[in-house]
């Protein structure tokens, strides 16, 4: 056996799913250099449990109780200490899976690892704007960090320690149509407004005004949206539409209105 290879890191990888059946198998399929795959699902009603587990991943079933709560507890349930978390719609290009190796190659040197996603939206990668690079913790040593606060929206990784940054991109499709982007936007604004309200956080008119303008200016004009075509152009806007929605919801909360329609 290869010198490097006796003496490599050993690598878990960790997917949190509900109802991803039809982009699980790509999710896995670039993981081949891990050495443990975890999927826990929220008891998906299609058939993203069993072509999990028949891609030989280890699949657990969980209540989905937060993205955050989902996501460390699958980082919980891996055989080894090095995680590397992705969500179904990700997958890991071929130019990171090298970087990824050769750090391992190196005994993994930092405490934690992020890289560049790249999304693609609606037939087309975005590569300025908002949209990237877009760096996000993923690999990471979980003596060291993990999912960590109270945020259940927005989440993010953390490790005491140095964070080093690898070349390539993390590859992101995120919308299956416009409906779903703007249904999960809008998901996600509630629970930002939730989240602030209970914090003490309070909007403002200025905030109303001003905060949905500057996303998109800084978006689409500063870091050169526009060169991204109608897609940039899109996407700025949902973005910019996204602040909107999450402040008007908090100003509903902080005025003692409810932000969803109560259950009979």
């Amino acid at each position: 056996m290869d010198a490097v290879a006796t003496r490599r890191v050993p690598l878990s990888a960790v997917i949190i799913t509900f109802n991803e059946a039809d982009r699980i198998a790509d999710c896995i399929a670039s993981l081949a250099f891990c050495d443990d795959v975890v999927v826990v699902d929220s008891h998906s009603t299609d058939a993203t449990a069993q072509i999990a587990h028949d891609l030989g991943a280890r699949v657990l079933l969980r209540p989905f109780d937060g993205f955050r709560s989902q996501k460390q507890f699958a980082v919980e349930q891996a055989r080894h200490d090095w995680v590397l978390c992705l969500d179904a719609d990700e997958r890991i290009s071929q130019e990171l899976a090298a970087a990824i190796a050769t750090a391992r190659d190196a005994g993994f040197d930092a405490a934690g690892y992020r890289f560049a996603r790249l999304s693609q939206y609606f037939g087309k990668f975005l590569r300025r704007g908002n949209a990237y690079p877009d760096r996000v913790l993923r690999l990471f040593d979980r003596r060291r960090g993990g999912w960590r606060g109270t945020r259940e929206v927005h989440e993010a990784a953390s490790v005491d320690g140095p964070v080093r940054t690898l070349h390539g991109d993390l590859i992101h499709y995120p919308y299956r149509s416009l409906e779903q982007q703007l249904a999960k936007t809008q998901r996600y604004a509630r629970m930002m407004a939730e989240h602030d309200h209970a914090r003490g956080k309070r909007a403002t008119v200025a905030k109303l005004v001003l905060s949905p303008a500057w996303r998109f200016w800084r978006g689409y004009v500063l870091r050169l949206g526009f060169l991204d075509g109608w897609h940039g152009l899109v996407y700025a806007y949902v973005r910019a539409n996204y602040v909107r929605q999450k402040t008007i919801m908090l100003w509903m909360l902080q005025n003692g209105q409810p932000v969803t329609t109560p259950e009979r």
